[in-house]
């Protein structure tokens, strides 16, 4: 029997129109905006000014804080200024704006292809290097990789988890990677292993990619203390603590690390950047993108410079349809609306997807039945409704003792609700505000 985690979920449909499409290399842009936050924690700091010249690799803003992250030139060309532009979540960011001239990269970074699986150093030697080339979580959250192999003292690793699951529905971009770059992957996930000084792994896969899960478990089988975990489809299995349910049994407590149960989640792409970082010198600098929907000419499987315009990835599968509700960066369940199509990719944009406007349009929103499915279906084991109200009314206090932080914003609750009731919108807001309270209080302290 396939395993899952233990409360709540969902099956919605997944529409993987991309699957088993071959990665394009995309197009090179002509200018590229290269945002300083492209990840949980400091922006980092800009160390290039107007007029510099850069190549691919070239560092071009370093990590501001012990949780932050260094930012690197993913083109080369000239620093055209240094202003603000519209993220994905519609927030003005600073960023740094590049003039494109010709494709140069920076000489230490290796280029030549063929895998190399010998690696001789240290893990405190990896972990630095894994930090010195810019590597976030890929699979959204963009925590600083070096944060997570590096847990308090008082904690404990027991092993690697790798999260290869994809459950968002329309996204391709993790499955088609594992079928292209399976050896590469296994190597990555070696390298987290000796970062925390572990002897165990396990990648958790989803049961609808059993390509995936063949190959990975024939590559693993190579591997010393690898073990591929095939896993029940089953929505948000992607979230951290639901993957360490799934494939551990293990339960990570509310405000808890899941190093507490003795996991450190990586994502599968995750694991390839950390393999080209510390095998090959290469910084983050570009990443498998899905560009996606049910009216795309072409739904297609990226490798995308960062911060490359959101639009020239859509040209490249034929365009805008006529029929376009919105556009989300991300999947359906947990991506945001992009306000234009300027948005530079950043190195969590995992995928583009082009909503018709029938899909795009909310329902009508009417009564609470109480009819409690989205309790029911929540994986945290809140209840949506009563974090949706307090919210809404303002009372952030009750809000706060009603574990909002726990929330996960998966959006099964507003999925599932039969009144159409905005719950993720209000359960977002909810913790906004109370994560400022927190914050606020910390700062006082």
């Amino acid at each position: 029997m396939l395993k899952t985690f233990s409360m709540g979920g969902i099956h919605p449909r997944e529409n993987k129109y991309s699957a088993h499409q071959p990665i394009r290399i995309a197009t090179v842009p002509a200018k590229a905006v290269i945002m300083l936050g492209q990840h949980i924690g400091a922006p980092a700091k800009p160390v290039v000014a107007k007029g510099d010249v850069v190549k691919v690799g070239t560092l071009i803003a370093e990590a501001n804080g012990f949780v932050s992250a260094a930012v690197h030139s993913s083109v080369s060309g000239k620093v055209a200024k240094i202003d603000s532009i519209i993220d994905a979540g519609g927030y003005a960011k600073p960023a740094i704006f590049i003039d494109v001239d010709g494709d140069e990269w920076e000489g230490h970074i290796d280029r030549t292809p063929g895998l190399v699986k010998e690696c001789t150093l240290s893990a405190e030697e990896i972990v630095r290097k894994i930090a010195d080339a810019g590597i976030v979580g890929l699979g959204g959250a963009c925590f600083p990789t070096q944060v997570k192999l590096t847990p308090p003292p008082a904690a404990k690793a027991e092993c690697i988890l790798i999260n290869a699951v994809e459950c968002e529905p329309y996204l391709t971009a993790d499955h088609q990677l594992m079928l292209e770059r399976a050896e590469e992957i296994m190597v990555g996930v070696n390298l987290l292993m000796k970062a925390v000084k572990v002897n165990k792994a396990f990648i958790g896969i989803e049961n609808n990619k059993p390509d995936a899960i063949a190959l990975m478990a024939k590559v693993a089988s190579g591997y010393a203390g690898v073990t591929v975990v095939p896993l029940k489809v089953r929505y948000p299995q992607g979230g951290e603590k639901q993957l360490i349910d799934a494939v551990m049994s293990r339960q990570v407590a509310s405000g808890a690390l899941p190093v507490s149960v003795g996991a450190v989640v990586q994502n599968v792409g995750t694991a390839y950047a950390v393999y080209e970082a510390v095998q090959k010198n290469k910084p983050l600098v570009e990443r498998v993108i899905t560009v996606t929907g049910k009216s795309v000419k072409q739904p297609s499987n990226f490798l995308a410079r960062i911060g490359t315009p959101v639009q020239q990835l859509i040209d490249a599968c034929g365009g805008l349809p006529e029929d376009t509700g919105k556009i989300i960066s991300g999947g359906p369940m947990m991506g945001k609306a992009l306000v234009n199509t300027d948005v530079p990719t950043a190195k969590g944009s995992s995928g583009i997807l082009i909503m018709n406007t029938k899909e795009a349009k909310r329902g009508e929103r009417k009564s609470c039945i109480r009819c409690a499915k989205c309790a029911g279906v929540c994986p945290m084991g809140l209840e949506p409704y009563l974090l949706s109200v307090l919210a809404e009314k303002g009372d952030f206090e009750r809000t706060e003792s009603e574990r909002v932080m726990d929330c996960i914003e998966c959006g099964s609750c507003q999925f599932t609700c039969p009144a159409r009731l905005p719950l993720l919108d209000y359960c977002r807001l909810g913790k906004a505000k109370v994560g400022a309270m927190i914050r606020s209080r910390q700062t006082k302290n």
